[in-house]
């Protein structure tokens, strides 16, 4: 099962996933892809090891090519976020094809998963005029978000903090 959460910056979205898993009995990987690269990105990390303290999740640091993740057959895993893997993706020495490379990546990843939560973000809502490159990023994690969102069994948009289902159900 592939659970797709959006919403909004500072949503839920994180504990929303973290709860659909909670009580689950298999292996719980939290699949992290954002790349530290200073204090506030330390902060961030740091607020998600908090809230995850105690859960029963097991750390994977994976900011690129999730497709190379072997997790075990039944696997559970909380894949966070779209928009940084995206991102770490299309700005590395080799940034061709990162929407390619992240679907078939998360399709890969869910073979090997019971259920698989995936966290992205509606980065393309704030009608901002950007700069090409990231206009060029927005509409990447939108196509992601949306081919995403086809495949997943469920999708929840997380409104203040509260899941509401758009396609399926939660467990």
């Amino acid at each position: 099962m592939i659970i797709l959460i959006t919403g909004g910056a500072k949503n839920g979205k994180s504990r929303i996933g973290e709860d659909v898993l909670r009580s689950v009995k298999n292996d719980k990987f939290y699949i992290a892809t954002m790349i530290s690269d200073g204090e506030e990105a330390e902060r961030i990390i740091y607020r998600h090891r908090q809230a995850r303290a105690g859960k029963g999740f097991l750390t994977i640091e994976q900011p690129r090519n999730i497709g190379d993740l072997a997790l075990p057959l039944g696997s559970c895993a909380l894949l966070e976020c779209i928009p940084t893997l995206t991102a770490n993706e299309m700005f590395s020495e080799d940034g061709k094809d990162a929407v390619g490379r992240i679907v078939s990546g998360v399709a890969e990843l869910a073979k090997s998963c019971e259920t698989l939560v995936v966290v992205t973000s509606n980065v393309s809502s704030d009608g901002v005029d950007y700069p090409a490159e990231t206009r060029e990023y927005i509409r990447a994690v939108g196509e992601i978000n949306r081919i995403l969102a086809e495949f997943a069994d469920t999708v929840v948009e997380a409104v203040c903090g509260i899941p509401v289902v758009l396609k399926g159900a939660l467990p």
